[in-house]
């Protein structure tokens, strides 16, 4: 899977070639020896050849250079194709000048890899045409009243013998939801749990592997791929349910310290869950806290909502009413000025430690992945201050052994993508998160002012990141790293979420086009969706035994199907009330 056959035909005289590659994804990297190419035999015209296997998810540059002397001999980038068979053959142009060629030849063509995808996209848009078709057809009276007949005769034979008419909308409905419940679900906002539903399901398709195709994969190290969307989407829209659940709380009366009881619980729970529930990988023996990994997923989730949460229950007030102030468009921010100069002081805090903490044998203020980036002159300084943070408080063993920098730069370093001081900035995340909640409450009777300021903090959250980054992958003064989860990836990921947010929200309470289907539902039930899908990871039918273990169509249909599972089982336990909270 994602390879490629090169077969190298040197038509050159001794001493024999060194192949060399270098991929387009590892930023300032030391090309990797493949293989050596023997010279050509002259007496038998026979040409020295070798195969290598090459990497085909990135475009590569491929060296040859003699192997005395070490003088390049060309140097060709090119994109393989998976499966594809290529041969590179190596010989003299003209034997006065010396001058050598190197030609690529497409011995078989590769395969279309992401074709898969699209027939798994048209099946999910066939699905939701029924539905929608469905649903239609439930809107015209003839068609429903025989469905209605079909599924309940008797209840229809009790109808017209007693003269009641065709059965109404409300009496047909099939969500056998109270009143009651119908009553308080107008009060929701159903954008935040379709949100939070939209990024969880991501989250577990990436997680199961997203049929291994590498846009599905934590990007190396700067950058972004579709699997550094979700967490912080996450980490963003708990801080906005932060705002509406404290407010609601105080609302009914209960006092500050009962709350700050349950905050704390919460946030214990959450940590417990994750170091003993999550993370542990019971296949390999009993749990030793030996070689336990601290950080995690739920773990920094309950600290960053134990920080931020206590932070708001300090200064928030039973009632969101109008603040009489010199500034009412400001209503959600200068009331909360304490607030945000302890965030700021946090973020000085992380700004201060990445580049001012002095680490051993590394330079100050490095962001890089070590292994062979940065031409290998820092091999052991992986995430530079986060890192040494990590190994210095926690300990390699407690730390995430196998970070995505591993396979393209081969950095040997243990790094905890979850680790102590990227959690600063997951804070700043949650707490952005939080003003948006604030926005929703100030003005829950103004959608467009609502709409308006999520597109303001869009603006502004993406102009800061277009400063920070310089618009560049790796040029920038803080590029988007996930890893170190700097505070260029929070107001980008930020600026995407403030965006996306608007879009659900328009679509879902304002206009009402959309019944947040099927994202609501695992987003009701996100704890258990999340903490489920881990822990049934390997047991079926969430995965099985495949016949073809190097097919992405394979993959993608385990994942997408044991993903969608999710999606059934948190519809099911909507349908029945069941909902697991901390």
């Amino acid at each position: 899977m994602d390879q490629a056959l090169l077969l190298v035909r040197n038509e050159l005289p001794a001493p024999g070639l060194n192949l060399a590659a270098r991929s387009g994804s590892c930023h300032q990297c030391l090309y990797q020896f493949l293989a050596f190419v023997p010279p050509s035999n002259e007496s038998l015209r026979k040409p020295g050849t070798a195969s290598v296997m090459v990497d085909t998810q990135h475009p590569l540059t491929l060296l040859l250079n003699s192997s005395v002397g070490d003088r390049d001999l060309c140097k060709i980038q090119y994109h393989f194709g998976e499966f594809g068979n290529y041969s590179l053959v190596v010989k003299t142009l003209s034997t006065s000048t010396q001058t050598v060629s190197c030609d690529l030849i497409i011995n078989e063509g590769p395969i279309n890899s992401y074709l898969p995808i699209l027939f798994a996209f048209l099946v999910y848009m066939g699905i939701l045409a029924i539905l929608i078709a469905g649903r239609l057809l439930m809107k015209i009276d003839p068609v429903r009243n025989w469905i209605y007949k079909k599924l309940n005769p008797r209840a229809t034979d009790r109808m017209i013998n007693s003269e009641l008419g065709s059965p109404s909308t409300d009496s047909i409905n099939s969500d056998p939801t109270p009143q009651s419940w119908s009553t308080g679900s107008r009060q929701r906002l159903r954008s935040l749990d379709t949100f939070r539903g939209l990024s969880l399901v991501i989250m577990v398709f990436v997680n199961y592997g997203g049929g291994k195709y590498w846009f599905f994969k934590h990007e190396s190290w700067n950058g972004l791929t579709v699997a550094d969307l979700v967490f912080p989407w996450f980490v963003f829209i708990m801080g906005t349910s932060i705002a509406l659940a404290l407010g609601s709380m105080l609302r009914w009366g209960s006092s500050k310290w009962k709350v700050l009881r349950k905050i704390i619980w919460r946030s214990f729970v959450l940590i417990l869950l994750g170091i003993i529930v999550v993370n542990p990988n019971y296949c390999l023996g009993p749990l030793s806290w030996d070689n336990l990994r601290i950080p995690g997923v739920l773990q920094r989730l309950g600290f960053t909502y134990l920080v931020v949460a206590a932070l708001e229950l300090l200064f928030t007030r039973a009632d969101s009413g109008t603040w009489e102030g010199r500034f009412p468009a400001l209503q959600d921010i200068l009331p909360y000025w304490p607030q945000w100069i302890f965030i700021l002081v946090l973020e000085t805090i992380w700004l201060c430690l990445t580049f001012l903490l002095p680490v051993p044998d590394c330079p100050r203020g490095y962001l890089g992945p070590g292994g062979i980036g940065d031409f290998g002159k820092y091999p052991n300084c992986t995430g530079g201050a986060a890192g040494y943070i990590d190994r210095l408080i926690l300990g390699e063993k407690h730390m995430y052994q196998h970070p995505s920098s591993g396979v393209t730069y081969q950095s040997t370093m243990p790094y905890d993508p979850e680790g102590i001081l990227g959690t600063i900035n997951s804070i700043v995340m949650a707490f952005l998160g939080l003003q948006a909640g604030k926005i929703t409450l100030f003005y829950k009777d103004q959608p467009k002012q609502i709409m308006s300021r999520f597109i303001i903090w869009g603006i502004v959250m993406g102009v800061i990141s277009a400063i920070l980054t310089k618009c560049s992958k790796e040029e920038g003064f803080i590029p988007i790293n996930k890893n170190l989860w700097s505070i260029s990836y929070v107001t980008t990921m930020s600026c995407f979420a403030f965006i996306l947010l608007l879009l659900i929200y328009y679509l879902v309470d304002f206009k009402k086009w959309w019944s947040g289907a099927p994202f609501l539902y695992p987003g009701m039930n996100s704890i258990l969706v999340y903490i489920g899908h881990q822990v049934f990871a390997n047991y079926f039918p969430f995965k099985w035994k495949m016949q073809d273990s190097q097919s992405h169509a394979e993959h993608l249909i385990q994942n997408l199907t044991a993903t969608t599972l999710w999606v059934v089982i948190s519809y099911i336990l909507y349908r029945r009330r069941i909902f697991w909270k901390i």
